[in-house]
Formats: C-alpha cells, structure tokens, sequence
C-alpha cells in the first residue's frame, strides 16, 4: 500500500511509477530507504520476476522472501559467478573446521582422562604391595630427604617409568581420587554431548 500523503513505495519510486492501493512491494520498501534496496534486487532479478514470485507466495511468508530475494541480490552483485553460494560454502567450512577441532578435543579429553584411570589404578596397586614400596614417606621427611633415598639412574634422573610407582612421589604431587573423579564425570559429559 502506498505510504501517506500518496508518496510511492521504494520500488516504486525506483521504477519511476505510480504506486497502487494494492502495490505488492509497498509493505516491504519505504518510501526514504526502499528505493537503494530494491535497486540491487530489480538489477539481479527484474521487478517483473519478483512480483510474480511474491505473489506466488503466501502474504504470510512474502516478509521472509523479500529479506533473502535482497541477501542474494547483494551476494550477487559483490560475487557475479558464486553469489551467495560462495558464503554458504566459506560458512560450511567453518563449520567443518570446528567439527573436527570438537572431535579433537574430546579425543584428548577422553585419552587424559585413560591415562589419569591407568595411574590411579597404578597407584592403588602399589600402594597395597609393601614390595613396591621401599622407601616410604613419612610426614617428618621433607620433600628433598624423600628424593635422596630413591635409586637414580647413572645420569642422577629417576626413570619416568619409576615415578609412577612410587606413592610417596604421588602424594608430593597433590593428586587426590576426588580429582580424578571430577575428570572422569568432565569427560563423561563431554562425550555425551
């Protein structure tokens, strides 16, 4: 519909013609502003085209049309061969990417979280075997007296593998069980989303 004081419609004053009562563009370009965004809409599709796909449309869902008859026709002008397929590609890509850093992630997440369940289960297993245990730690050891009693190696490193078995080492480092509970129901959830 024509805007008051029988101004035309922004596709209408675009076209240069007079704006009717029953004008299909007029709920959708204003008078001040629709004239430069049916410009680029009339110049990728044609004015004609467009009236017949709106009225093809039911009056309900022609709002939604004419926003993506606009997005293309402006996707069309920056980008002639892909328009605005070449967006929905770049946008799917991202997508894609994302995807496989999620995936990435939740297979480093679920790899700590094995690694944490075999040293805990390592730890519990020596700490109930007296034999693995030579060299236990006593609160009136400090930290650097519990070190020197451990054998090191020719080059006065104690093997990695070595570490892990020593309980006293286990408890220097501040690890709990409730820690790794709270990482095993973190990598739980994850993986359940």
């Amino acid at each position: 519909m024509a805007s008051g004081g029988g101004s035309p419609c922004g596709a209408c004053k675009f076209l240069r013609r007079k704006c009717a009562a029953d004008c299909v563009f007029a709920p959708y370009f204003c008078s001040e502003e629709g004239a430069a965004r049916f410009a680029a809409i009339h110049k990728v599709f044609g004015a004609s085209n467009v009236t017949k796909l709106l009225l093809h449309v039911p009056p309900a869902d022609r709002c939604e049309a004419v926003v993506t008859i606009a997005y293309e026709a402006q996707a069309r002008l920056r980008d002639p061969v892909y328009g605005c397929v070449g967006h929905i590609f770049a946008l799917q890509q991202q997508v894609a990417n994302l995807q496989l850093q999620l995936v990435q992630a939740k297979a480093q997440l679920a790899q700590s979280v094995i690694s944490a369940q075999a040293l805990e289960n390592r730890y519990q297993g020596n700490a109930a075997n007296p034999l693995t245990r030579p060299y236990p730690y006593t609160k009136s050891m400090s930290p650097q007296s519990s070190l020197d009693c451990i054998d090191r190696s020719s080059d006065g490193l104690l093997p990695m593998h070595e570490m892990f078995f020593r309980d006293d080492l286990f408890t220097q480092r501040g690890a709990t069980h409730n820690e790794f509970g709270e990482l095993q129901a973190l990598a739980s959830k994850m993986m359940k989303n």
